[in-house]
């Protein structure tokens, strides 16, 4: 009283507090204390337990777990290395047993898949660290003990706990603590999925080491916002298909984990783009099943487990139409055959509420593009028909992470059958253990002599038989129902004054690629090129492309006189480069007239009669 009075009299009472005088809530408040709290709980286990007799699918899902997680028994022992490359691919098998046999355990309660598990995790504890110089390593094999830890908590003996825990506090969270961690403030893959770990690791240990849990999760919640800014405004992931598939599912395994642990999300899943990334990749997707693998991804069929996590989220099944007929193929698979990934056992969570027959995305439109450092464009003729017909193209630069020279790149589905590809990236240790430097995007840069990611193996134009230019941008211009331009000035900048591609499909059949290119230096060589699987022949101004009974017939419209020709899609034989099997070129090579201007236009034409309706 006395000291409220001497407030009053001397005016202190009436300042304003300051914000800084104001205690910041605890990110710990609201702790599940029980484990396990990572993803799903208890009562989730038991629900999927009694869920499984009355859902055929979820039972087939959960069946494959367990089948998969018996093979996993007789797997060798994990190996440390401390080679960051080979360490990243320990770290992902190590998650791929835990995860498989602690689901297992936690179904069945067989002690096998418990000492499987446990087994692998000591195993890993005792490395004499997770490699925190390359520290995906280190938060991939974080989150692989802390998810095991979590999960099998009761039935671990105390001193494996401890033991676990010691792990990961030391040589998980501890190494990535430091500012000098520059992915902290990345934009990229590598904040998120280090975010991720460290994350998954503190929630697992809180109760324990509640102060450096506080530290790890304030230090998450202040920058989780950079690795969420490539998905700005459209949802498009720059570093392409591949790469959202592995950020984005450490991001989403990052929210589940608060949901369950804190009973919050911190409400990331609004960040500008983020939940609309899934949309985005279902669009990069053709009916072939296969992404537009722009950027370092690959070209097989991916299946997506988190794209299922999505489609509960925004109560959107459609999401997971294509994604659903891939999961009915993998579970009609022989066990031999089945080799899913370390996320796939989160499925049975992510599948739950969703209808048992997933409707097709009607709603979703047949144009669609979307704005970002990597913009990208598609058009399809069906989102149900097999055969349909799908286009997808992208502008962009070479200034992103894992970016290729691929602007005005396209691919094409039609007929069940890719025929417009792209090579993906080569395997990175393969480069840099050659002395390459292969993460600098800068003109010159050892990046753009491998043919993979260089403008020489990709569907779009080579000016002067020069590289791209690495400074420049390209973007979607102008868009409609059935035609898209893509302005590639900046990329030939400096050998023509414009450049813009126009991709039109007329009435679902045909599609039409024309290159505009304006005051460009007379003479200047200028090639079109498509690489494809298919075989080849040409005659003159035509070009027939066939898979298997399917064909396509390619067709120079413009310039007058031009011809096709077969390149070979093979690299340089400089010991680095990889072989292309099973892969060639078709291209067209003309020069800048008198004029300066040139319009080459090129019509791919599937056979009429096996196009899908």
């Amino acid at each position: 009283m006395k000291l409220k009075l001497f407030l009053l009299l001397t005016g202190l009472a009436c300042l304003p507090i300051r914000a800084e005088q104001v205690a910041a809530p605890d990110v710990l408040a609201g702790l599940r204390k029980e484990h396990p709290r990572l993803i799903i709980t208890t009562a989730g286990w038991n629900d999927l337990r009694t869920r499984r007799a009355s859902d055929a699918k979820l039972d087939a899902v959960i069946t494959s777990i367990v089948d998969s997680a018996r093979k996993v028994l007789k797997a060798p022992t994990l190996v440390y290395t401390n080679n960051g490359s080979k360490m990243l691919l320990v770290s992902r098998e190590a998650m791929r047993r835990i995860e498989l046999c602690s689901f297992a355990y936690r179904i069945t309660a067989e002690k096998v898949f418990l000492d499987r598990a446990q087994k692998d995790m000591l195993d890993a504890a005792a490395f004499v660290d997770w490699v925190p110089s390359v520290y995906l390593c280190t938060a991939e094999m974080t989150a692989a003990l802390a998810l095991g830890y979590d999960c099998l908590f009761d039935a671990l003996p105390a001193a494996t706990r401890a033991k676990l825990r010691q792990a990961i506090l030391e040589k998980g969270i501890k190494p990535g603590l430091p500012s000098s961690n520059t992915w902290q403030k990345a934009t990229m893959n590598w904040n998120q999925v280090c975010f991720g770990g460290l994350t998954l690791g503190a929630l697992a240990i809180a109760d324990e080491n509640p102060e450096i849990a506080r530290e790890v999760l304030t230090l998450a919640r202040k920058n989780i916002a950079n690795g969420l800014k490539p998905y700005v405004p459209d949802g498009i992931y720059p570093e392409g298909p591949g790469y959202w598939s592995y950020g984005t599912t450490y991001s989403v395994l990052m929210v589940s984990a608060l949901e369950t642990a804190l009973g919050t999300n911190w409400d990331l899943p609004a960040a500008p783009g983020f939940l609309a990334s899934a949309t985005s990749l279902v669009q990069q997707i053709g009916p072939t099943g296969r992404p537009f693998n722009f950027s370092d991804s690959g070209d097989g069929v991916q299946f997506e487990p988190t794209l299922f996590w999505f489609a509960q989220k925004l109560h959107s099944p459609e999401l997971v139409y294509l994604q659903n007929q891939l999961l009915q193929a993998h579970l009609a698979k022989s066990d031999k055959e089945k080799n899913p990934d370390r996320f796939y056992p989160f499925l049975a969570i992510w599948i739950d509420g969703l209808p048992k027959n997933i409707p097709p995305p009607a709603r979703l439109p047949l144009a669609w593009h979307g704005d970002g450092p990597n913009p990208v464009g598609a058009f399809r003729s069906s989102w149900t028909d097999t055969n349909a017909l799908f286009l997808a193209f992208k502008g962009g630069s070479t200034k992103i992470n894992h970016s290729h020279m691929d602007a005005g790149s396209f691919v094409l589905d039609v007929n069940g059958v890719r025929w417009a590809s792209d090579l993906g990236a080569q395997n990175y240790y393969s480069i840099m253990s050659k002395g390459w430097v292969l993460f600098d995007n800068k003109q010159n840069s050892d990046r753009w002599r491998v043919l993979r990611l260089n403008n020489f193996s990709h569907n779009t134009l080579t000016l002067g038989g020069k590289l791209h230019n690495a400074t420049g941008d390209a973007r979607i211009t102008e868009f409609s129902d059935t035609s898209a331009t893509v302005n590639l000035s900046e990329i030939f900048a400096g050998q023509a004054g414009s450049v813009k591609r126009k991709f039109s499909m007329a009435g679902n059949k045909t599609v039409l690629i024309r290159d505009d290119i304006a005051a460009a230096q007379p003479g200047l060589s200028v090639r079109w090129q498509m690489l494809t699987r298919a075989k080849i022949s040409v005659n003159n101004s035509q070009a027939t492309l066939q898979q298997g009974d399917k064909t396509l017939t390619a067709k120079i419209i413009s310039p007058s006189g031009a011809r096709f020709e077969i390149a070979s899609a093979q690299p340089p034989d400089d010991g680095v480069n990889q072989p292309n099997p099973n892969a060639q070129i078709l291209a067209m090579n003309a020069a800048v007239p008198a004029s300066g201007n040139l319009a080459v236009e090129i019509q791919l034409q599937p056979d009429a009669a096996a196009i899908g309706k």
